[in-house]
């Protein structure tokens, strides 16, 4: 077992991981992870018993009736893919038993539990990851190379979608709502290429059409701490996913991105950069394997970097409710 320390497994030992949660995403995480040769997946738990039974058969591990059970299989990391609403008790339990985890996003469905959980990391020193997988995307990187020594002057992010086909969802109180449940990717782009927001206001329309109280469309106006200003808009008013992604207007550049690819335009010039967003999928569960077994440097979004964005989601969505303004505290975090 890794303690907190984080320190390296034995190099020709299979590093043993262990599964909170067996949805879409913990089975997606599953796969990536079952094809590295030095991982193990060593079991599984989730509050539904009959998909524990579904994944661990499906990687031939075995499932744990709870939480307490699987963090006695001698593990060297965990995973945590729940809901929105179920972080807090799950990240407290693996902290407690001192070991590296890999947390999907959003952190929470508030901010305070967040913050609760990143104040124990730091106090106890564990490897973190966040999936925030877009950081990973080779069009992300290209962006950093066109948008080196420009000032950004706008950023213009959108999430237009439906509403996803889980029960929790529609209801801000077990997902946040929009902004922080999806958004959030487009929102950690926008800090990663034009740094950090000072203030938010945004508004909010609606609730959304499958009889939940989330807001059915929002509107954000950004104004970051290098004097740049954004915007984001957010809808699940659709009944397919119409686009998730940023526009960035620098000094004589422009670039639209999404997962799928990168347009950047710079005077009469076009460039086109076609994304591939499975190997960034591929590439977060690799960094994090990398730092449990004692190279963390590919890491680029560990839990303090993370709780940053899931701040700055949880003000446009606070101000989306107030109708009023939300300032942030910008200082500058580490960057990858």
């Amino acid at each position: 077992m890794v303690g907190g320390a984080g320190k390296a497994v034995v190099a020709m030992r299979r590093s043993r991981i262990g599964l909170v949660g067996a949805g879409n995403v913990a089975q997606r995480h599953a796969r990536e992870l079952a094809a590295f040769d030095d991982v193990r997946l060593a079991g599984v738990t989730d509050v539904v018993p009959e998909a524990a039974w579904h994944l661990a058969g499906a990687h031939g591990m075995p499932a744990f009736a709870d939480l307490p059970a699987l963090l006695e299989a001698d593990l060297d990391a965990v995973y945590v893919c729940v809901p929105p609403f179920a972080h807090g008790p799950v990240e407290e339990a693996v902290l407690g038993a001192g070991l590296p985890m890999f947390v999907e996003k959003p952190l929470a469905v508030d901010l305070p539990t967040a913050e609760h959980i990143a104040a124990a990391i730091e106090a106890r020193g564990v490897v973190t990851a966040v999936g925030h997988h877009w950081r990973y995307l080779n069009v992300v990187e290209r962006a950093r190379q066109l948008l080196a020594g420009r000032p950004v002057r706008l950023v213009s992010g959108a999430w237009l979608d439906r509403v996803p086909p889980v029960a929790w969802w529609a209801q801000a109180g077990l997902s946040g709502g929009p902004v922080v449940e999806q958004a959030v990717h487009v929102l950690d782009l926008a800090r990663l290429l034009a740094g950090e927001v000072a203030q938010v206001q945004a508004t909010a329309a609606g609730a959304a059409p499958e009889g939940g109280d989330v807001a059915t469309a929002t509107a954000a106006t950004l104004r970051f701490a290098s004097g740049a200003v954004g915007t984001l808009t957010t809808t699940c008013a659709l009944g397919w996913k119409h686009r998730a992604g940023l526009e960035v207007y620098a000094d004589r550049l422009a670039i639209a991105l999404a997962e799928d690819g990168l347009v950047a335009r710079d005077g009469d010039r076009e460039h086109r950069l076609a994304g591939d967003p499975a190997a960034a999928r591929t590439a977060v569960d690799r960094a994090f394997i990398d730092a449990v077994r004692g190279n963390g440097a590919g890491i680029r979004a560990g839990y303090a970097d993370a709780l940053r964005t899931h701040r700055l989601a949880c003000a446009v969505a606070q101000a989306a409710t107030d109708g009023g303004t939300v300032r942030l505290d910008h200082a500058t975090p580490d960057r990858y």
